[in-house]
């Protein structure tokens, strides 16, 4: 059974807040992305910042409204700057969420992962199937940064981990699942161009990010800052001759136009 959500009145109030708030979101990221995720910030009408030097991290995770840890192209000082940023955000009660880029593909990468699942408390996971199931302990094939495939149910993949973590957690794909172990999401909003330019993903996780930080609860704030992400890849498309350099522009003017005009039409989350 089905809970009626207003994702797109909801969409609405929160874009709001976070037009009036501009929150400030902290990305520990990779440096494939840092272009792309400051721009989706902005264009969610947040505030970006790209802060890695050990020195300075748990001072700007405190003062943030929501800080996203992205493990995309790790090395040691990375890992440790990712470690210290999450343990600040917790004690100073910012949401923190975590993009496990890579999970499994390397036993490097997956040592990371596992340790900041140790150390952090994370309000939300958001990773292809491949990389989310390694995290909950199940059967995955992942070459790179892609997933090739999963053992399992990917709403039972993405519910187990959200209840053994205490978070939410979100499995994007071509329909993106969303759960905090006891309610499921389904958001069905995307277009296959958004696997065709990098960074995408991890300026899902970026939307996710600046919804939570406009409050709980967060199941629902995550699932509509995919809907929202997916929604633009899918008016972007329409704009840009369906290809992928053009779909990148268009990309950025529609997830503004959405944030600033507002018009949600074509919303569509299952909760």
């Amino acid at each position: 059974m089905t809970e009626r959500f207003d994702a797109e009145g909801f969409l609405k109030e929160r874009m709001e807040w976070i037009e009036e708030n501009k929150p400030l979101i902290h990305h520990i990221t990779n440096f494939v992305v840092m272009n792309e995720t400051a721009n989706a910030t902005l264009c969610l009408g947040a505030l970006p910042v790209m802060a890695h030097a050990a020195q300075e991290v748990e001072e700007m995770a405190a003062q943030a409204g929501a800080l996203v840890l992205n493990m995309g192209t790790p090395y040691p000082d990375l890992e440790t700057a990712m470690l210290a940023a999450g343990k600040s955000a917790n004690r100073s009660g910012v949401p923190v969420v975590f993009d496990p880029v890579g999970a499994g593909a390397t036993a490097y990468r997956t040592r990371i992962a596992r340790q900041l699942l140790d150390e952090v408390r994370f309000a939300a996971i958001r990773g292809n199937a491949a990389e989310m199931a390694v995290l909950a302990g199940v059967e995955a094939e992942i070459r790179g940064v892609d997933s090739l495939g999963v053992k399992g149910e990917v709403a039972d993949i993405a519910a187990t981990l959200a209840e053994s973590l205490g978070c939410v957690a979100a499995v994007t794909g071509e329909v993106d699942v969303v759960s905090d172990g006891k309610r499921t999401a389904r958001v069905s909003n995307g277009h296959p161009l958004l696997g065709r330019v990098t960074g995408t993903g991890c300026m899902a996780t970026t939307a996710i990010a600046v919804l939570l930080a406009s409050g709980e609860p967060y199941l629902e704030a995550a699932a509509a800052g995919l809907a929202l992400f997916g929604l633009a890849g899918e008016k972007a498309a329409g704009s840009s001759g369906r290809l992928p350099g053009s779909f990148h522009v268009e990309l950025y003017n529609t997830l503004y136009e959405l944030s600033t005009v507002r018009k949600l039409k074509g919303i569509r989350v299952e909760l």
